[in-house]
């Protein structure tokens, strides 16, 4: 059941104007699911210090989607010397403290970590950093996030409080910032990346973003470029493998974002939409998506510059960008998945079955795919050992000798055993 109710928009300590607080009760399986022993002694604490404790941001937001949240944050009035105070004289230990500063404690109960985070406003932004101040306003903290469906609490009794139409958008698949958008994007830029990964789950069609919004985004795209490169690259990977990831990036470089947040100037768009609607359905990494955009290794060199990917996403990077074009489309058996199994039989790279998958996502070779995922690399069944039992003793012989059995083994397509295979140095 909804109830309306007036409450008053803040700015520092004066009330401007008054706004529709909306809320209503939330009894669902994932929510009640929620309350294990040890949210219901966080509960328990907070209540008797006569504190507010809420759930906020993106797990209210999956809960009014049907989803159960993975991480759960809270919210409180309670100050983080107040929280220490009550967890020190309820015997809770706390851990990770580094979030003090920013109002964030972690108290570990019955084996679970509860981080609760006070109540806050923006000071003083940068576009990267915020300073701010608590407060016991539960509007001031939800005007200072950056969606609106990022912007609600669930009490613990169930009711929602949403004070800037988050519900609503939810149920409408519309993504909103909060208030003015070009005021939430200058307070952090990251906001412009998080739009567009926001968008592509929540939002229906690919393209249907409000024009003031684009327009909020293109004036203060080159703020992106004093964002750090692994904050840009939390966005940027879960975009490129969500939903509608194709006409987003697409609309990224339309806006032209692109040069800020380390992809290629002239990346290749067209590229990049065959790869996506070939990989959307099997569970690509970023990396082979993005790697479409690539026309050279170096242009993988300067996003690994600009973002400082890991090692394992970059060298999956290159080898896309190395073998797209040439691995199997040559072979005499181009339906056949023998010359990805020849290549990972001689790899010493222990990745090459993961790197010859994603290269399938890449191509859209569907049935390939699947087959390759099902096959086990066979083991070589001869060894040195076995060659000098044979009266072989140069190493260089040794070496020539397993190479000329791993040819012959690999053309029985590694059905034949030592034996077999021992018998070609006998004769």
């Amino acid at each position: 059941m909804w109830r309306k109710l007036l409450t008053p928009v803040v700015v520092g300590r004066t009330a401007l104007h008054w706004r529709t607080l909306f809320t209503m009760q939330l009894k669902t399986s994932d929510f009640q699911c929620l309350f294990t022993e040890g949210l219901s002694s966080l509960a328990d604490i907070f209540q008797k210090n006569n504190f507010e404790l809420r759930i906020a941001g993106g797990a209210v937001r999956d809960l009014l989607s049907g989803k159960r949240p993975e991480d759960v944050d809270f919210a409180t009035t309670a100050t983080p010397e107040e929280m220490k105070g009550m967890f020190q004289a309820a015997g809770v230990r706390m851990i990770n403290n580094k979030g003090e500063t920013h109002g964030t404690i972690t108290a570990r109960i019955h084996n679970e970590n509860f981080e609760v985070t006070t109540l806050r406003v923006d000071v003083q932004t940068d576009g990267r950093h915020a300073e701010v101040e608590f407060t016991t306003n539960w509007q001031q903290d939800a005007e200072r996030r950056d969606l609106t469906i990022n912007s609600m609490f669930l009490g613990l009794d169930g009711t929602l409080y949403d004070y800037y139409e988050g519900y609503k958008d939810l149920k409408n698949h519309k993504v909103r910032f909060v208030g003015n958008a070009e005021q939430r994007i200058k307070e952090d830029y990251l906001r412009i990346l998080r739009y567009f990964r926001f968008y592509g789950r929540v939002a229906l069609e690919p393209n249907d973003h409000e024009s003031e919004t684009l327009a909020a985004i293109k004036e203060n795209s080159h703020g992106l470029a004093g964002i750090a490169g692994e904050r840009i690259w939390v966005e940027l990977k879960k975009l490129v493998v969500g939903n509608h990831a194709g006409p987003l990036l697409e609309l990224i470089y339309e806006l032209r974002l692109a040069q800020y947040i380390g992809l290629p100037p002239d990346g290749d768009l067209a590229e990049l939409q065959r790869v996506w609607e070939n990989s959307k359905h099997h569970s690509p990494k970023p990396t082979t998506v993005l790697a479409a955009l690539f026309h050279s290794p170096e242009e993988v060199e300067k996003m690994d510059l600009r973002l400082k990917v890991s090692k394992e996403e970059k060298t999956l990077a290159l080898f896309l960008v190395k073998y797209r074009h040439e691995l199997h489309k040559d072979s005499e058996q181009p339906c056949s998945i023998k010359p990805f199994t020849d290549f990972i039989v001689d790899s010493k790279e222990l990745d090459t079955q993961m790197k010859l998958c994603e290269l399938l996502k890449y191509q859209g070779e569907e049935r390939l795919l699947n087959e390759l995922c099902r096959w086990s690399v066979p083991r070589f069944p001869v060894s040195g050992h076995d060659l000098r039992r044979m009266g072989i003793t140069s190493g260089k012989d040794i070496g020539a000798t397993l190479q000329k059995l791993r040819d012959i083994w690999k053309k029985s397509h590694y059905q034949m055993d030592k034996e077999e295979l021992l018998s070609y140095i006998q004769s």
